[in-house]
């Protein structure tokens, strides 16, 4: 049987597969030499005891498309080491991390890597980020800004000691399409020179900011949201606010907002109050900053919402999510992830899950004290579910499992991780009875091999 299947038929099975049946690579020496040549993306984590066979092992995989490198200290991106990641000329998305990458050896990749569309890297200070130009195909950037500090030179000279010529007033705009910066400080003054070329910036994600720069950055940073579609921001209190402010006036394209860690009670009020995007997505995590106000403003300003996750927020009450799930009657996701209403009031999940026929993906993740009877008074009103996570909900049975094979009947994605009350027995009942189920999350100890076989037979993905 194996012999009767061609090389190409074999590669084309191996890259339907799930990155977890790399099991697949044991069976003998010819699939091993298939199965590296049908990868397109590798994730690694490197240490200095591997870093001698990388590349031995890079040239097993001609076909890279992506690579994520992750170097444990002390390792560093040495010039042999991007050398090696560069010898991959078919990369079009490459992460680096967490060790600072200088500037010769950003230009190197720029000349070997023409086609990368996507990178990921940390950058010492202090912040020069004219070499973007380098990389005239890159549509995703993301950088995080290291506390490390370099000598000016460090940056500014390739690996023959000659200075490089970048044009500080070219006006040149960039094809950036998403973008993301880690750690940006008030004092920051490279980051100005971005935000004036970022003309086409359709998602923003800014992490542990202070600031978005100095000088004329703050002008160039508002006109980058004229075209917004998606913006994050996570542990950025000092500048959420005055952010908030400039989406409401200059931005009219905005469909998904995430604030975790942070934010603005009175920012946030007028943005829900005031904001004539057509927002579709709402994602937060706030402890301390979301009220009931929020969601029914929410609930008025917002009847296209689509998307509804909460985590942590735990002002919130059933008279909020009420309010949003009796004026949204076409919300596909809700999350209420370690939020202590869903344990504290009684009868909320039913209430929700009457109001809320069509959703397809419901996540109720890290309720500890959620209870059969609750979550079960939700489910039986959710025909429509492909996609539920109670990860973490100890107080949950086989019980629950049951009812989600009588009323769930579309379920693809589940995940039952950290579920103390779920036995095995449960898991191999609803493996092997789910009809629709595609992947399943949950702990290698609770599958038996009955439930694998059920799995394999159905091409069920276990992820545990």
């Amino acid at each position: 049987m194996e012999n009767s299947l061609y090389d190409e038929i074999l590669q084309e099975i191996f890259q339907k597969l799930p990155s977890s049946s790399c099991g697949v690579s044991l069976v003998c020496k010819r699939w091993l030499h298939l199965y590296r040549f049908s990868r397109t993306s590798l994730s690694l984590k490197l240490s200095s005891s591997h870093h001698p066979s990388l590349s031995s092992f890079l040239s097993h995989h001609p076909f890279l498309a992506s690579l994520s490198l992750s170097l444990s200290p002390p390792l560093s991106l040495s010039p042999h080491l991007i050398s090696l990641i560069a010898s991959c000329s078919n990369l079009v998305s490459l992460s680096l991390s967490p060790a600072p990458l200088s500037l010769s050896s950003l230009l190197s990749l720029s000349t070997t890597l023409p086609r990368l569309t996507s990178l990921s890297i940390t950058l010492p200070r202090p912040v020069f980020l004219n070499w973007v130009i380098s990389f005239p195909s890159l549509k995703a950037l993301s950088i995080t800004l290291s506390s490390e500090r370099r000598d000016f030179y460090d940056h500014w000279v390739n690996d023959e000691g000659q200075s490089q010529d970048f044009d500080e007033e070219s006006e040149v705009g960039l094809g950036l399409e998403a973008l993301s910066l880690v750690g940006v400080r008030s004092d920051d003054c490279g980051v100005g020179w971005l935000w004036k070329r970022c003309t086409k910036i359709k998602k923003l994600r800014l992490q542990s900011c202070e600031g978005i720069g100095v000088g004329g950055s703050y002008s160039s940073f508002v006109k980058c949201l004229k075209g917004l579609e998606e913006i994050e921001l996570t542990t950025c209190r000092s500048v959420i606010h005055g952010i908030l402010m400039e989406l409401v006036q200059h931005c009219g394209s905005l469909n998904s907002l995430l604030v975790h860690d942070g934010g603005s009670r009175e920012g946030l009020m007028q943005f829900l109050n005031e904001c004539g995007s057509n927002v579709r997505k709402f994602d937060f995590r706030l402890p301390l900053d979301l009220g009931n106000e929020h969601l029914i403003a929410m609930a008025v300003n917002f009847r296209g919402l689509t998307t509804l996750r909460l985590q942590s927020c735990c002002l919130v009450t059933g008279e909020g999510l009420k309010a949003v799930a009796g004026a949204v009657g076409g919300l596909d996701e809700l999350a209420l992830v370690n939020c202590d209403v869903v344990e504290r009031e009684p009868g909320l999940l039913a209430t929700l899950g009457q109001q809320l026929r069509t959703l397809r993906k419901l996540d109720l993740s890290h309720n500890e004290m959620l209870l059969d009877k609750e979550c079960i008074s939700m489910l039986v009103s959710c025909a429509n579910l492909v996609d539920l996570r109670v990860r973490g909900c100890k107080g949950l049975s086989g019980v629950t499992v049951a009812s989600m094979l009588r009323s769930c009947k579309q379920l693809e994605n589940v995940d039952i991780v950290n579920c103390v009350g779920i036995d095995s027995q449960a898991v191999e009942l609803f493996v092997k009875n789910c009809s629709s189920l595609r992947r399943i999350q949950v702990e290698g100890s609770k599958v038996s091999d009955a439930a694998r076989m059920w799995g394999a037979k159905k091409f069920i993905e276990f992820v545990v």
